[in-house]
């Protein structure tokens, strides 16, 4: 029951995320006011995390479309050794550094950019998590797993976090990857992939 209200309470405050574990479990961070932003909701924040847990610590992380930034917070705070965000708008790319300042996290990187480009322009690091939870409408999912597996973006056995809404399928994965999880929540789909883990 405390969670519920807890959850609650969070819906309550649209500009703002909740950090919901780890070094910094509970701090409450502005969000920039941008249409259609929106911070995964804690219950699913809660589940992805547990899936992870096995790696998050220490782990290198990629967020191509961090937007509010709860799921780099919350990956920072859970003990990820570097976490790079990417946003392509100005003003909710100043918010998510202003926010890494206020928290004092050295490990998170921001970049203002376009997660596509960036792919595409950068010189490829090997992750070991990978969030995508871009805009529901863009269809940017398919696009974004092609860069991100034909250029050498993630590691082998890294694990790929897919948000969308929940009528839309699923993206197809790269040969070599499969699905591990797949849940609802509310009008949210969410699902982990793992790079090169085809039987």
């Amino acid at each position: 029951m405390p969670r519920r209200a807890g959850a609650e309470r969070a819906r309550a405050e649209p500009g703002r995320l909740r950090i919901i574990g780890g070094c910094w479990r509970g701090r409450r961070l502005p969000v920039a006011a941008q249409p259609g932003l929106r911070p995964t909701m804690d219950r699913v924040r809660e589940t992805l995390f547990n899936w992870l847990a096995p790696i998050i610590e220490g782990s290198r992380c990629l967020d191509c479309f961090a937007g509010s930034g709860a799921l780099g917070l919350e990956a920072a705070s859970r003990g990820a050794t570097a976490v790079v965000q990417l946003e392509r708008s100005p003003a909710v790319a100043r918010r998510l550094q202003a926010n890494a300042e206020e928290l004092g996290a050295r490990q998170l990187t921001v970049y203002c950019a376009d997660a596509l480009e960036w792919l595409a322009t950068s010189s490829p690091v090997a992750f070991d998590v990978c969030f995508l939870d871009p805009p529901f409408a863009a269809d940017l999912l398919a696009p974004t797993l092609r860069q991100l597996a034909q250029d050498g973006w993630l590691a082998m056995g890294a694990l790929v976090y897919i948000e969308t809404d929940q009528a839309r399928p699923l993206p197809d994965l790269p040969a070599d990857w499969r699905w591990l999880r797949d849940k609802h929540a509310g009008q949210v789909r969410y699902a982990l992939a793992e790079v090169g883990a085809a039987p």
